[in-house]
């Protein structure tokens, strides 16, 4: 049995792809959200220990150098590779599908 015809133009096809890509968007935002405000939060709550020295370092200095930019990074990695791959999708259900010959199926 061949899978059912995809209508990509359809209306609850493109507000499924929109519910994706506002999914992924919010969980993206959420997070870099998380990094942003995460450390002043932590050097409100936690001062003690976020004064903590790490070779030579503040651990509040060391997860702003170092840890920061690294954080940013892998957000915008995982929505461009998520976002890429929901394209895929929609050019691999838009692509014509070849006839399968019946023997195939059997």
């Amino acid at each position: 049995m061949p899978a059912p015809e995809i209508d990509i133009h359809s209306e609850s096809f493109l507000h499924s792809l929109m519910r994706k890509q506002l999914r992924l968007s919010i969980l993206c935002a959420a997070s870099f959200m998380v990094a942003l405000f995460g450390l002043p939060l932590a050097n409100y709550f936690w001062p003690e220990f976020m004064a903590t020295r790490i070779a030579g370092f503040t651990l509040t200095w060391l997860l702003l150098g170092v840890g920061f930019f690294p954080a940013v990074w892998v957000i915008a990695w995982v929505f461009v590779r998520r976002s890429t791959a929901m394209e895929r999708e929609v050019e691999e259900d838009a692509a014509p599908r070849k006839a399968v010959p019946e023997e195939a199926i059997r």
